[in-house]
């Protein structure tokens, strides 16, 4: 899995917006699942968002109401897009799939940074 930032750096600031996009080598209706976790040093790694065959999507509290998460079929693609951020966001995010034998693949983590 290929994890991308849309804008460079991923430092924004609070109520700031950002995409997270993440390109799978083959089809995403490979896998059961996609998804975006973060994870803050010193905490254990939460799921963010998850979609499932493009459609069903399940999202923490947390940023229910502010994070969308959607795929793009043609592109293999996953995003995240990341609205009203807040300083509790910061974290590195990292795209997660899940095969149907419930093997994960991880992709490089990426620091988004919220300041106040």
């Amino acid at each position: 899995l290929r994890c991308s930032c849309r804008r460079w750096g991923g430092l924004v600031q609070a109520g700031g917006s950002l995409r997270l996009s993440c390109a799978a080598s083959g089809s995403i209706f490979t896998f059961n699942y996609m998804g975006w976790y973060r994870q803050v040093p010193g905490k254990q790694r939460e799921l963010v968002a998850r979609i499932s065959s493009g459609v069903a999507t399940n999202y923490a509290d947390s940023v229910k109401g502010r994070f969308t998460i959607s795929t793009d079929n043609a592109k293999n693609t996953v995003y995240l897009q990341m609205n009203s951020l807040k300083p509790d966001d910061t974290a590195v995010y990292s795209c997660n799939a899940v095969s149907p034998i419930g093997i994960n693949y991880w992709g490089k983590g990426t620091q988004v940074t919220v300041s106040s």
